[in-house]
């Protein structure tokens, strides 16, 4: 089954470091092939209490968008569990150039351990077994380099918007049948570099995906009550909107063309 699963939603320090929400990536299974998004603090222990168990063994790719704890933090011990702690020389481990080079996160002695390390850059594109995916820009509003995703296999495609501060024509990147938005805040913050309510709202409003799921909730989303604000979304715009929660699945197949 070409299945997305949520091994947490949350966003933000403080709802990662008090856990009220689980912070542990997204797992992808799309045409045969297994791939790990951003496995922030617990993705290990949510992947072996995950029902059914999701086994790391199975993974053929990781992949961090940007070096940040709440995305990055299990990096090192997800590589260990998908290798066999280095004894089976397998997958590829996708990352910006900072997350290896400049303040690392992905451990040197970690990197031997699996097949290859790709460095994601504005404009790249990849390959996964019988997957492509692209980074199709640099997000310019956040502190470190970030790159969303735009995922291709049979059907459906997946655009991922990671975290990022709302940009003029951020739309045209992210155009996949089912969109994952990370919308962290409710009210609006020129500090704050990520998406809010209604950013997300407009760009479900232009795009206009089959299924669009919100999630990395931060601490106004939560008091909000994500599903409400999804369901107003789904409402006003007259499209498929939810809100993920901690270990929720989709069934991909249920959106092929």
């Amino acid at each position: 089954m070409n299945r997305l699963k949520f091994l947490g939603t949350a966003g933000a320090r403080f709802v990662v470091t008090r856990q009220l929400r689980k912070s542990g990536g997204i797992w992808l299974t799309l045409d045969d092939t297994n791939i790990l998004i951003d496995p922030g603090p617990g993705s290990l222990l949510r992947c072996l209490s995950s029902r059914p168990k999701l086994n790391p063994r199975d993974l053929e790719a990781i992949i961090l968008t940007h070096r940040h704890l709440d995305h990055s933090n299990d990096i090192n011990i997800m590589i260990e569990a998908m290798t066999k702690g280095g004894w089976d020389k397998k997958g590829v481990v996708f990352a910006p150039s900072d997350a290896l080079d400049e303040d690392p996160v992905i451990l040197k002695y970690v990197r031997n351990y699996v097949k290859k390390v790709e460095i994601l850059k504005e404009k790249g594109k990849y390959r996964i077994n019988r997957i492509t995916f692209n980074t199709p820009v640099k997000h310019p509003h956040h502190d470190t380099e970030t790159y969303g995703l735009n995922f291709y296999g049979k059907n459906p495609s997946l655009s991922f918007i990671t975290d990022t501060k709302y940009f003029e024509g951020i739309e045209s990147y992210y155009k996949g049948d089912i969109l994952i938005l990370n919308v962290v805040r409710v009210p609006e913050s020129n500090k704050i570099q990520h998406l809010t309510i209604k950013d997300a709202e407009k760009i479900i409003s232009k795009n206009k995906p089959k299924l669009s799921v919100l999630t990395h909730f931060g601490l106004t989303m939560i008091k909000a009550k994500p599903w409400k604000i999804a369901e107003r979304i789904s409402k006003k715009t007259s499209l498929k909107v939810i809100a993920a929660s901690d270990g929720m699945s989709i069934n991909l197949d249920d959106y092929k063309i």
